[in-house]
């Protein structure tokens, strides 16, 4: 546990970021998961709607450090291309 003050303030921030993180992750992978499925039922219309959605998402994470820019645009590129397919 941490002793200085510095520390402590140090891991109280730590515990907010990683909740936030989770958060935000989990949102993620419940978007990608929701259009997979739309995908995979051929609601391709419904599909489309969520995109701008998700490539929000992506690219603020890839923005913020939570996720690397190049995974976001891979994320967007497979979405994309299994939407547009």
């Amino acid at each position: 546990m941490p002793i200085t003050k510095s520390a402590k303030k140090a891991f109280r921030q730590s515990l907010r970021r990683r909740t936030r993180n989770i958060q935000k992750k989990r949102k993620i992978k419940n978007l990608l998961k929701e259009i997979k499925i739309l995908v995979s039922q051929k609601k391709t219309e419904e599909a489309k709607k969520l995109l701008p959605q998700v490539y929000k998402i992506l690219d603020k994470a890839a923005k913020t450090g939570l996720i690397k820019k190049n995974t976001a645009a891979r994320k967007k590129s497979r979405i994309a291309k299994a939407i547009f397919r």
